[in-house]
């Protein structure tokens, strides 16, 4: 039986793992609560052209302290790596950008194209909105939108954020 490791065990396991990734040089894993490894395969050119889209129309939005494939530590879900983060400028500032940001971002964005296991979301959202998330948006394998607060599902993004994604990149 594994146990949960606390965030300063996690974060040293997630450096040991990803020396070199932010050069390049290696892909990115992610890490359950326990430790252990979560493969986080690079992202097709499909997907990786849709988080673009997400990121640039958020800073658009809402500023441009957005950012991208930046790991996150939660309690309940380890070190996890969503597709787009926002936060306010005064919380960039308080961390160390060569470690996982020790705390959720205000808004998380998870891309689910290309996905092989999308069922896992679920999880990521809440371990996202209970660890500091005011917002987390799901865009679904064919561009679809949800938008989920503290409360549940909304109806539309409490930053207003209004996504307007290309078609032909998505499944029909």
């Amino acid at each position: 039986m594994s146990t949960l490791l606390q965030q300063d065990g996690l974060v040293a396991t997630w450096c040991r793992i990803n020396s070199g990734a932010e050069t390049g040089a290696l892909e990115c894993s992610e890490l359950d609560a326990c430790g252990e490894i979560v493969p986080h395969p690079h992202p097709s050119g499909r997907r990786q052209i849709v988080m673009t889209d997400v990121y640039c129309q958020i800073a658009e939005t809402i500023g441009h302290v957005a950012a991208m494939s930046v790991a996150v530590a939660t309690r309940s879900f380890g070190i996890r790596v969503p597709d787009v983060v926002w936060m306010p400028p005064e919380r960039w500032e308080s961390i160390d950008r060569e470690l996982p940001v020790p705390f959720v971002p205000d808004l998380c964005v998870e891309v689910l194209l290309d996905r092989r296991m999308p069922q896992d979301i679920g999880h990521r959202v809440r371990a996202y909105l209970e660890d500091g998330a005011r917002e987390v948006i799901v865009v679904g394998q064919r561009g679809e939108l949800q938008f989920y607060g503290a409360h549940g599902q909304l109806q539309a993004s409490a930053f207003g954020i209004s996504l307007s994604l290309e078609p032909m990149y998505f499944d029909a």
